[in-house]
């Protein structure tokens, strides 16, 4: 090797953008662009090619630098067009638009054609960003349709149909799971549903529980109790909410007893009702072991859609049971706390007292 190659390679070697070409680091993309002397191709720093030598690599700010140079832009990456990420979000938006407004679902073979890709890698793309299947998304969009309708006073029958279910029986046998009531109770806004609640206090203020015949439905924390009674009468507007029922209050001993000493467990029936997209990620929640803390793409990573950081953050703070499902266990990928449901203190109170165990 030249005295002049063995310089270029170790002023290479010496530049932090090699290490994220090394890396193929996503996080770099855009950043800067890296071209190849021997190939006289210019790359992403994530491109997929195999790793140059040092002493052929030059560095780029745009796309454009490394095109006026005189190099010609990779055939795997193409980095003079945007960020697959970015193209398979922008394809991804176009085709849950294409999900939403058809009256019957389209099948995976549809959205494929009209992504021109493959089902199996239009299945598995659809994932990646969203964080569920086309057929579980259309599956929401669907029981979003009836909760509306019913909402809006539609009939059941009307409901169902407008929602795009082909047949009632399909909609009925996975109705309760959908609604958390019958459709007929939903539709008079949980009138028939009888919620069982008590408000106490805690260590972090006041806390109400509440709970539905299939168990509890809600653990909400604040400074106020009348205002955690108005939010649950938010949550349940025609329900029939019972305070003060016998034996009810051991119920929230055992909640404040959990918020108390984390590591005793909560052994209570739950009823948890969400999108598929949520019940995903609050059931990962679940699984972070007490003392520990996860950073949102983490999470995401662990439900199998790791492009999905902002949704998996956005079911957290959309989550209806403090403690029970533990979302205060997330945090920034920095290890700083972000925004919690029932304030930023009492998240670090939680997380302190798991740590001391």
């Amino acid at each position: 090797m030249s005295r002049q190659a063995v310089a270029c390679a170790a002023a290479t070697l010496a530049d932090p953008r090699w290490a994220a070409v090394v890396a193929r680091d996503p996080g770099a993309d855009g950043q800067f662009f890296y071209a190849v002397k021997s190939t006289g191709v210019y790359c992403r720093p994530s491109c997929g090619a195999r790793t140059p030598r040092p002493e052929n690599v030059d560095f780029y700010p745009t796309a454009e630098a490394a095109a006026q140079a005189g190099f010609r832009p990779c055939r795997r990456c193409r980095p003079d067009q945007a960020p697959l990420a970015e193209r398979h979000a922008l394809l991804v938006a176009g085709l849950c638009r294409q999900i939403e407004d058809a009256e019957v679902p389209p099948s995976l073979d549809e959205l494929a054609r009209s992504a021109q890709m493959s089902p199996w890698h239009l299945h598995r793309v659809f994932k990646a960003v969203t964080g569920v299947t086309p057929k579980a998304y259309a599956a929401a969009q669907r029981a979003q349709r009836v909760r509306a309708e019913l909402a809006r006073g539609a009939s059941v029958t009307a409901a169902i149909h407008e929602a795009g279910y082909g047949s009632d029986s399909r909609f009925y046998e996975a109705s309760n799971a959908l609604l958390g009531m019958t459709p007929r109770d939903y539709r008079a806004g949980g009138s028939n549903t009888q919620i069982r609640f008590a408000v106490g206090d805690c260590s972090l203020g006041a806390i109400l529980v509440a709970a539905s015949p299939r168990g509890v439905c809600a653990i909400l924390l604040g400074d106020d109790p009348d205002q955690l009674a108005r939010d649950l009468q938010d949550r349940f507007p025609r329900a029939e909410l019972l305070g003060g029922e016998p034996g009810f209050e051991r119920w929230v001993a055992q909640v404040v007893g959990f918020v108390e000493a984390p590591k005793v467990g909560l052994d209570l029936p739950l009823d948890v009702r969400g999108t598929a997209f949520q019940q995903r990620v609050w059931q990962a929640l679940r699984e972070i072991p007490a003392g520990t803390t996860v950073s949102y793409t983490q999470l995401a990573e662990r439900i199998g859609a790791p492009r999905a950081a902002r949704a998996v953050a956005g079911a957290c703070a959309a989550n209806p049971l403090a403690v029970a499902i533990p979302c205060h266990r997330v945090v920034r990928r920095d290890g700083a706390l972000s925004g919690y449901r029932w304030g930023v203190e009492r998240k670090r109170a939680l997380l302190e007292r798991e740590a001391d165990g």
